[in-house]
C-alpha cells in the first residue's frame, strides 16, 4: 500500500515545483535550528538559558531574516535547478540580515536592559548566520540530489564527450545535467589547448581530441554522442571534427552561437543535431557591399522568379539595401503568398513593407510583362524565372524553350524599350557544354542577352552550380527518402556536383551585378565538388538509421556525371573579388542571333519536339545530348532509346 501511494505521489508531483512559501518555511526552520545550535554551543548548559530573552531574540532573527529572504527572493528559486546564482542570493540575504543586527547592536550599545538581555551578542549573530548559510545551501543540494536520484523518472542513458573545454563546454555540461528526458554521462572534455590537458572540469578530465576520437576509446567507454561546444570554431576545423565523429559512428551535435539561444538562456534541447548542410557549408564570404548599396539604393528593382529559392533570397537581401521598390514577380501563387507573408511579418523585412510589391504574372506572357514595365518602370532587373528540372524539360522541350528562351527574350527586350539600367540573369553550370534541353535553353538565354547590351542598358549573366536547399535539390529528396525508410537513390556512383548556400550565391549575384559593364558572364568559385554517393552515406549516418540501402538507378535523360563552369574554349579573367571570375565566351553576330531565334519561334507552332531540339543544336553547337532520345540528332546511328 505504501509503495503504491509513493508511486502515485511521484507520478503526480514529479514535475511539480515546490511552493515558494514552503521553501521560505524550510529556510525559517533551518534558521531556528542554526540559532538553537549556536546558543547550545555558546552556553553549553540548558540551565543557563534565559528562555524569555531567547524567544525574543529568535523572533527577531526570524522576522528580519524572512524580510531579507523575501526581498532578495531566495524562496522563488526552483530547488531542483539551483545553481550559483541561487547560492549567491542565499549568501547576500544572510549577510544583509547579519549587517542589520550588528548595526542594531551598535545603536543600542548604551541601553542597559536591551543590551544585556534582549540584544544578541556579536558572536551569536555571526555563528547563527554562518550556520544558516551552510544549512540553506546543504538543504538545497540534498533536495536536488534526492530529486535527481529518486524522484525524477529514469531516463534513457547516453555517454557523451564534449569537444571544447571552455565556457560553452561548461554551459553544455550544465544543460545536459538538467535535462529532464535523457540521462547524459559526460565521459570527457576534448580540447586542442595543451595547457588544459589533464585538468578537470566538474571532476571530468580534459583530453586531447586524438586521445578520445579513436575507435578503441569510443568502444571502451561506450560513447554514443559527440557535442561540439566551441561556437567560434573555424568552419574547416568543425567539419573535420564532425566527419571524424561520424566515421566513428557517433551522433554529432553542436552548441549554437549565443545569439541563437532562446531568451538568452540555454537548455539541452537547444543542442542542435548536425545537418548535412553543416558538412557542405563553406566559410562565409565577406563582401564590402558598398558596390551593391550604390547599385540599388533608391532604385526600383524587378525580380522575376521571386518565389523560387534563389529569387526569394535575392529579394530578402535587396530589401535591406534600401531600394525605392522591389517588384517581386512570379507565376506560382502559393509560394508567392508564403513569401509575402514572410516578408510582411518577420524581422527585419517587416519594417520595409512600403518598399514591397507582389505581382502574379508569367514571363512568357509579353502583354502582361509590358503592363508590369509600364506601371513600375524598373531600373534594375534580376531575372531568376526559369524552368530548372532537367528530366521534366527533357520531356517538355516546348515549355522549356517558351519560358527559358522566349520568356527571357521578353524581359530583355522590354528592359531595353523601357530604359532599364541593368539586367542581371541567373544562369547555371548546366549551360556549359549542355547535355540536356534545360541546359541548352539557358545557354541560348545567355547568348541572347549577351548580344543585347547597349550604352544605356547593361546585360550581365551570373553562372553557378547547385545551391543547398533549393527546390529540386538532391538533399530534400534524400530527406524524404530517409523519412520513408529508404532506399536513397543516386543516379550513378561516381556522379559529382558543386554546392553553395543560397545566401552565398545570391550575395555573389548582387555583387557581380554591380560590377558588370555589359555583355559579361560571371562564374563563381564553387569550391570542391561533392560526390553524391558520399553525400547519401553521410545523410544516412546523420539520420541514425540502420540498414538504409543506397540504390543506383542510372543517369536520367540529359544528365551528366559532372558539371562544368566553363566550356572547352572559354577561360576565366579574375575580378577584384576572389570568388567571382569573368568568363571569356564566344560572342555571336547580332543578325545571326535574330535570324536563328526567329526561325526557332516559327517552329514553336509545330509542337514537334525533334524539330525544336534539332534547331537548338544548330544554335548551340556544343549541345550534345546524353542518355536521351535526342542523342540520335547528334549521331543518326544512335538508337532512339540509348538507355
Amino acid at each position: 500500500m505504501i509503495k503504491k501511494l509513493l508511486t502515485w505521489f511521484l507520478r503526480k508531483y514529479r514535475y511539480t515545483t515546490a511552493s515558494r512559501w514552503a521553501v521560505l518555511i524550510i529556510d525559517i526552520l533551518t534558521l531556528t535550528a542554526a540559532f538553537a545550535i549556536t546558543d547550545l554551543l555558546r552556553l553549553r548548559m540548558v540551565a543557563q538559558i534565559d528562555w524569555p530573552s531567547l524567544a525574543v531574540k529568535l523572533c527577531a532573527f526570524i522576522v528580519l531574516a524572512s524580510i531579507c529572504y523575501v526581498g532578495i527572493g531566495t524562496h522563488r528559486s526552483i530547488i531542483r535547478h539551483s545553481g550559483m546564482y541561487d547560492i549567491y542570493k542565499v549568501v547576500i540575504s544572510n549577510v544583509i540580515a547579519t549587517s542589520i543586527l550588528i548595526v542594531f547592536n551598535l545603536v543600542n550599545n548604551n541601553h542597559p536592559i536591551i543590551q544585556n538581555r534582549y540584544t544578541p551578542a556579536y558572536s551569536e549573530i555571526l555563528m547563527t548566520f554562518a550556520l544558516q548559510i551552510a544549512a540553506m545551501i546543504i538543504v538545497r543540494l540534498i533536495l536536488q540530489r534526492i530529486y535527481n536520484d529518486y524522484v525524477r523518472r529514469r531516463r534513457p542513458e547516453s555517454n557523451v564527450i564534449i569537444y571544447g573545454a571552455g565556457a560553452a563546454g561548461v554551459i553544455a555540461y550544465n544543460a545536459l545535467s538538467q535535462d529532464r528526458f535523457n540521462e547524459y554521462h559526460v565521459i570527457a572534455f576534448l580540447d586542442d589547448n595543451k595547457k588544459k590537458i589533464d585538468t578537470a572540469l566538474n571532476g571530468i578530465r580534459v583530453l586531447l581530441p586524438k586521445t578520445a576520437l579513436n575507435a578503441e576509446y569510443i568502444k571502451k567507454n561506450k560513447i554514443e554522442t559527440l557535442i561540439i561546444a566551441i561556437p567560434s570554431i573555424k568552419l574547416s576545423q568543425k567539419q573535420a571534427v564532425m566527419s571524424q565523429g561520424l566515421d566513428l559512428g557517433l551522433t554529432v551535435k553542436s552548441v549554437p552561437h549565443i545569439s541563437d539561444w532562446i531568451n538568452d538562456s540555454f537548455s539541452a534541447n537547444q543542442i542542435q543535431d548536425i545537418q548535412i548542410e553543416d558538412l557542405l557549408e563553406r566559410e562565409t564570404i565577406k563582401l564590402d557591399n558598398v558596390n551593391i548599396v550604390r547599385e540599388v539604393v533608391d532604385k526600383v528593382v524587378l525580380v522575376t522568379g521571386a518565389a523560387g529559392s534563389i529569387g526569394s533570397e535575392i529579394c530578402r537581401q535587396l530589401i535591406q539595401y534600401e531600394p525605392q521598390k522591389v517588384i517581386m514577380l512570379d507565376q506560382a501563387e502559393s509560394p508567392m503568398y508564403d513569401l509575402q507573408f514572410e516578408l510582411r511579418n518577420n524581422e527585419p523585412y517587416c519594417h520595409h513593407t512600403e518598399r514591397m510589391e507582389f505581382v502574379i504574372a508569367n514571363v512568357k506572357d509579353r502583354q502582361r510583362m509590358e503592363e508590369v514595365f509600364t506601371k513600375y518602370h524598373p531600373q534594375i532587373v534580376y531575372h531568376a524565372a526559369a524552368y530548372k528540372h532537367v528530366p521534366f524539360m527533357e520531356e517538355n522541350p516546348y515549355e522549356a524553350i517558351l519560358v527559358n528562351v522566349f520568356g527571357t527574350k521578353n524581359i530583355a527586350d522590354l528592359a531595353i524599350e523601357h530604359g532599364v539600367q541593368k539586367f542581371v540573369m541567373i544562369s547555371t553550370d548546366k549551360a556549359v557544354n549542355p547535355t540536356n534541353v534545360m541546359g541548352a535553353t539557358k545557354r541560348m538565354a545567355e547568348i541572347y542577352i549577351q548580344s543585347r547590351s547597349t550604352e544605356t542598358t547593361h546585360f550581365v549573366t551570373t553562372r553557378f552550380g547547385n545551391v543547398l536547399g533549393s527546390n529540386g535539390s538532391v538533399i530534400p529528396l534524400f530527406k524524404k527518402q530517409l523519412a520513408a525508410g529508404g532506399p536513397l537513390t543516386v543516379t550513378h556512383r561516381d556522379i559529382i556536383r558543386y554546392f553553395m548556400t543560397i545566401p552565398e550565391a545570391c550575395n555573389l549575384v548582387l555583387e557581380a551585378g554591380s560590377m558588370g559593364e555589359g555583355g559579361d558572364i560571371f562564374v563563381f568559385d564553387m569550391g570542391k565538388p561533392v560526390k553524391i554517393y558520399n553525400l547519401a552515406q553521410r545523410m544516412i549516418q546523420l539520420s541514425g538509421l540502420k540498414n538504409i540501402e543506397i540504390k543506383e538507378v542510372g543517369l536520367r535523360p540529359g544528365e551528366k556525371l559532372y558539371e562544368e563552369l566553363l566550356a572547352n574554349k572559354e577561360a576565366n579573367i579574375p575580378t577584384y573579388h576572389p570568388k567571382i571570375m569573368r568568363a571569356q565566351v564566344r560572342r555571336y553576330p547580332l543578325d545571326q542571333i535574330d535570324k536563328a531565334y526567329a526561325e526557332l519561334w516559327n517552329l514553336m507552332s509545330t509542337l514537334d519536339a525533334m524539330m525544336l531540339v534539332r534547331k537548338m543544336k544548330e544554335i548551340v553547337p556544343e549541345f550534345k545530348s546524353n542518355n536521351s532520345i535526342y542523342c540520335q540528332l547528334d549521331n543518326p546511328d544512335t538508337p532512339s532509346n540509348p538507355a
